[in-house]
């Protein structure tokens, strides 16, 4: 039986821009891009675990907002169930943890960039959203 790794993320959107991060080259999926967020630790309600993800991360606080979608993506180490969440930044200064490049992109651009497979749900949705 494969392992089920709940993880959430969040879609950070800044003037109608959408926060995207390249994973670090020595990390599981390096070199691909993603929503930025982590795993949901046990009895973590997963606005939570993204509030504390983006603050390990990224150094940055998040207001949580609508849900964009959860899928599921079956990779050699497990089973992701992703979450994925608009955002915005209240505060903070970036600092880029677990990542080695960011971009902000606008949503008709996100198809532009390689993705982490568990997040292409999340990119289709946004990309055909009529707002953000």
């Amino acid at each position: 039986m494969r392992k089920i790794i709940n993880v959430v993320a969040g879609a950070i959107i800044k003037e109608e821009k959408i926060l995207c991060a390249r994973r670090k080259k020595e990390k599981s999926l390096g070199g691909l891009w993603e929503f930025p967020g982590g795993k949901i630790e046990v009895n973590e309600l997963p606005e939570e675990a993204l509030k504390r993800e983006i603050m390990e991360e990224m150094n940055l606080e998040l207001e949580i907002g609508e849900k964009i979608c959860t899928s599921i993506y079956t990779y050699d180490f497990g089973e992701v169930h992703l979450t994925v969440f608009y955002c915005k930044i209240i505060k903070g200064n970036m600092k880029l943890n677990d990542h080695d490049k960011i971009l902000w992109l606008d949503r008709s651009e996100l198809n532009s960039l390689e993705w982490a497979p568990a997040d292409i749900d999340a990119v289709n949705k946004i990309g055909e959203a009529t707002t953000i």
